[in-house]
């Protein structure tokens, strides 16, 4: 594995923000959630618990990696979640249903190539904070996190054709 430095930070989302994620993007247990940039696996894991999905988290940061695994281990979800090590754009997320993003705006659009070519059309994706391009949302909320911070959650559900981004 080449040790490739994170393109930003890891901001971790307060837990209410999550819990409006999943259900913003209506998880449940038919589901296979990818979190892109998963930090501390806190997206996957609540899934997992809270709606009975499966989920995928994806981090270059190998220590994020590790304590996300710690953290699904404690939550008793590990037989639901795996993390893996790997770039994000260069990673393959074809099975997934739902798909969270907490990443710059550059980031979103560079993903936009890969969100095409590998998600089926019904695909449902998240976004915390930022949007992709003019992609134009189906749905847009705004929030105050009980951490009181704004926040705005994106939602889309990858269409039958391909959208000028």
């Amino acid at each position: 594995m080449n040790h490739l430095r994170p393109d930003i930070g890891y901001i971790p989302t307060a837990l209410d923000l999550v819990n409006a994620m999943l259900a913003l993007a209506n998880v449940n247990s038919n589901d296979i959630l990818y979190d892109l940039g998963s930090g501390d696996g806190r997206v996957a894991i609540a899934a997992a618990q809270q709606c009975g999905a499966r989920g995928v988290g994806i981090d270059i940061d190998p220590e994020r990696i590790r304590i996300a695994k710690e953290n699904a281990f404690l939550a008793g979800v590990s037989d639901r979640v795996e993390f893996r090590q790997q770039n994000l754009f260069e990673c393959d997320f074809s099975d997934a249903t739902v798909i969270f993003l907490y990443l710059l705006p550059h980031l979103n659009l560079k993903l936009v190539p890969q969100l095409f070519c590998q998600l089926k059309p019904g695909t449902r994706i998240v976004s915390h904070d930022f949007d992709i391009g003019n992609w134009k949302p189906d749905r847009t909320i705004q929030m105050i996190s009980s951490e009181d911070e704004e926040s705005t959650l994106y939602y889309w559900v990858m269409p039958e054709d391909i959208p000028q981004v």
